[in-house]
């Protein structure tokens, strides 16, 4: 058995590309999850697996990221979707026309001149039904793997990590809750008491990594990153410089961290710091920045049925790649070179 925890990132309706990862993991039987820490999107993806893991393991898991992206998408799947999916062009051609159609110029222009106080609930977060649908005596279980939701403070700036049953649908909608469409989720804290607001996960952990380093936790950290750590193109009109601006400042945290483990690593094997001092943690990473750098800032806001049907299949795929390469990789070495990506 492989022992591993997850970390995933969020990036709206790009989640999707997880979902796909995780449904490939979930048949795998030789994989066990032992814990997640998830922002945003990945908070989300979290919630559904851990408790429809908690009613019936990996099929409830699978059954429920199912319900939840129907639900996201609006549609249901059956061979009528299937066959008008395969008519359709390809998501880079959609992302495109969603970018440039009206009604999203619109929303972006609002977006940029109005505050979310403003024009008040015309904005209320659409997966506010969503996530009160959660079955949270499951979600916040103590059996199935470890969660871990993360949060931005308004007022610190700081990360907060939600866990046991300190997760809440507030925590699920304050882990994705964007300052610029929605107003911050407030509510009483139940770690201090106090009222808090809160704006989403990704300014200060897409996710954070260090809830994963408990010494019960199996080293194996694989993160499922959706926002692309490199562009080629160079972004030039206002949309696709916020679009990277955004990516650059919600990929930081993360990276901040795999630097911390890099450095701990290259103590531990120098012989500088002794073994099991620190954890030895081992970086694996499924991705398909190829697939990202075709989207864009339209298709992550707006959760269109077809794009969403692309990015499952696609993180189907690249979990299935991965694996084929690297399973036997899983509790023995890192698959990711930490040296080669700071240097």
């Amino acid at each position: 058995m492989k022992r591993i925890n997850l970390a995933l990132q969020g990036g709206g309706a790009h989640g999707a590309f997880t979902w796909g990862v995780l449904d490939r993991l979930l048949q795998d039987e030789d994989i066990e999850i032992a814990a997640i820490s998830a922002t945003s999107a990945g908070a989300l993806n979290a919630a559904a697996l851990k408790s429809g893991w908690v009613r019936d393991g990996r099929t409830g898991a699978r059954e429920n990221l199912d319900w939840l992206w129907g639900q996201v998408a609006g549609v249901t799947h059956d061979w009528l979707s299937d066959w008008v999916s395969s008519l359709t062009p390809s998501a880079g051609v959609l992302a495109k026309a969603m970018k440039y159609s009206p009604g999203y110029a619109m929303m972006d222009m609002t977006t940029r001149m109005m505050s979310p106080y403003v024009y008040g609930p015309m904005f209320r977060n659409p997966l506010e039904d969503i996530v009160a649908q959660f079955e949270y005596d499951a979600v916040c279980a103590s059996g199935g793997p470890a969660l871990h939701i993360c949060a931005t403070n308004v007022r610190s700036g700081k990360i907060r990590v939600f866990t046991g049953d300190e997760i809440s649908s507030n925590a699920i909608m304050a882990s994705a809750c964007l300052p610029t469409l929605f107003q911050a989720v407030e509510f009483t804290d139940p770690r201090t008491g106090k009222s808090e607001a809160y704006w989403d996960g990704r300014y200060s952990g897409n996710p954070a990594l260090y809830p994963l380093f408990a010494k019960d936790l199996p080293d194996d950290i694989l993160v499922v990153n959706i926002n692309p750590l490199r562009r080629e193109e160079l972004p030039t009109d206002v949309q696709a410089i916020q679009n990277r601006i955004n990516e650059i400042s919600f990929n930081s945290s993360l990276l901040r961290e795999l630097r911390a483990i890099a450095f701990v690593k290259r103590l531990i094997a120098g012989g500088t710091m002794p073994e099991g001092t620190m954890k030895n943690v081992i970086v694996h990473m499924i991705a398909d920045d190829v697939l990202m750098n075709e989207l864009n800032v339209a298709t992550k806001t707006i959760p269109q049925a077809i794009v969403i049907a692309r990015l499952k299949e696609a993180g189907q795929a690249a979990a299935d790649a991965f694996l084929k390469a690297h399973k036997s990789d899983l509790n023995v070495k890192s698959t990711v070179d930490l040296e080669t990506m700071f240097n």
